[in-house]
């Protein structure tokens, strides 16, 4: 018998999904975290967006801004 298999989930899309989440926690648009993290809006645009790559110095930045370890940023939410 076949297992079904988990679908495969994106490290971009679940952190453009959390980077939403959290900002909307902080109550913060996408220029305040750019400001806290040091990083640029147009940037965090992209990356919610998963039009573009993110280094891990970068997701560094973004989960010190909120508060959280890095590898929270890359948990997918429950189902």
């Amino acid at each position: 018998m076949v297992k079904p298999r988990a679908p495969v989930v994106s490290a971009r899309g679940v952190l453009a999904e959390n980077l939403r989440r959290l900002r909307s926690e902080h109550h913060w648009s996408q220029e305040d975290l750019a400001f806290e993290a040091g990083l640029h809006r147009t940037f965090v645009a992209h990356v919610e967006r998963q039009a573009r790559n993110i280094s891990l110095d970068n997701l560094e930045k973004l989960a010190r801004a909120f508060g959280v370890p890095t590898f929270e940023l890359l948990r997918p939410p429950p189902p």
